[in-house]
């Protein structure tokens, strides 16, 4: 991971100066894909994580908003960045630093090669208030679609995580990094609008989760997503998740 922050955190210094935006990671259901937005797309989400259950502890967290703004930033067609910010609330106190930005690097699936995978290094929820909402995640991530002769068998995504080690914590002790895993695929003998995921972050911070959901695309540039958080760390209510995605 320090090797991975000496490369690509010059990278993101260099994204922040040259953009007035900031960017909203493309995720999967819950952690960050190696989807790139497209140079000048525009992509809005707004999410709403919203819990089951209370706690172990017997109080009920609040439901979760998230309102974000991504986009394009690079006309190349073998390199693609995305900028952006996000809006988030329900965090009681910590509500009073609402914006987070995100930068995320990447290369298209294919690319060099009918083997080359798609690969993404990025960082998110970097907030404004250090030892409050700075989680600063930096992230590389590979991912690779396979096929059975005609059938295929979706795309399955791998990489790793590491965040500020005083806010990414399981009880007192500090864990803040892990594996990140996805697998997902378009279900086109059904419709070739629907999409179905299931990802994983680890960790027993908050960060940490198994999540399973799919998405239903209503037009060529608007997307509905609904999912289902199951928390590494037991004591935490599991939430679910509805998220819409408009591009522009």
């Amino acid at each position: 991971m320090q090797i991975l922050k000496a490369i690509f955190l010059p990278v993101i210094c260099y994204l922040l100066l040259v953009s007035c935006c900031y960017a909203t990671a493309t995720t999967h259901i819950w952690s960050p894909s190696t989807d790139v937005q497209p140079y000048k797309k525009w992509h809005v989400t707004s999410d709403y994580y919203v819990p089951t259950e209370s706690n172990s502890s017997g109080t009920r967290p609040n439901t979760i908003t998230n309102f974000g703004l991504t986009v394009g930033v690079l006309p190349f067609e073998k390199l693609n960045a995305e900028v952006g910010f996000d809006h988030k609330s329900g965090y009681g106190d910590l509500d009073d630093y609402p914006w987070y930005f995100n930068t995320k690097v990447g290369i298209p699936e294919n690319a060099y090669g009918d083997f080359f995978p798609a690969i993404a290094v990025g960082i998110y929820d970097l907030g404004i208030k250090e030892n409050k909402t700075a989680s600063n995640v930096v992230y590389a991530k590979a991912a690779k679609t396979f096929s059975a002769g005609n059938l295929s068998l979706g795309r399955v995504s791998l990489g790793a995580f590491r965040g500020d080690g005083d806010l990414l914590v399981h009880g007192s002790k500090k864990d803040n990094d892990g594996l990140l895993f996805a697998w997902e695929r378009s279900m086109t003998e059904i419709s070739d609008r629907l999409w179905l995921c299931v990802d994983y972050q680890g960790t027993r911070s908050s960060y940490g989760a198994w999540n399973a959901g799919f998405s239903w695309k209503f037009a060529d540039n608007v997307s509905g997503l609904f999912g289902y958080d199951f928390y590494n760390d037991k004591d935490l209510a599991d939430t679910y998740t509805v998220q819409l995605d408009i591009d522009f």
